[in-house]
């Protein structure tokens, strides 16, 4: 998609040379990826936390070392 824009040239440049692209458009494009990424990895990290773990990792080992033991 076309689209024209006014960014500050010195932000763009100094982006672009931060991530090391060529383009101004590989910039753009990889900085406004980054940020949906973001915001999925802060949206999972928020589903992650609601939930609710109702388990002992001690009793998970030991119910599966028996469970090895009785092969």
């Amino acid at each position: 998609m076309r689209t024209t824009l006014d960014l500050p040239d010195g932000l763009v440049e100094a982006a672009r040379e931060a991530i090391g692209f060529k383009s101004k458009t590989d910039t753009v494009v990889f900085a406004l990826k980054e940020i949906v990424r973001r915001r999925r990895a802060g949206e999972l990290k928020d589903f992650i936390l609601k939930m609710k773990f109702d388990f002992d990792p001690t009793e998970l080992r030991e119910r599966e070392r028996r469970r090895l033991d009785r092969r």
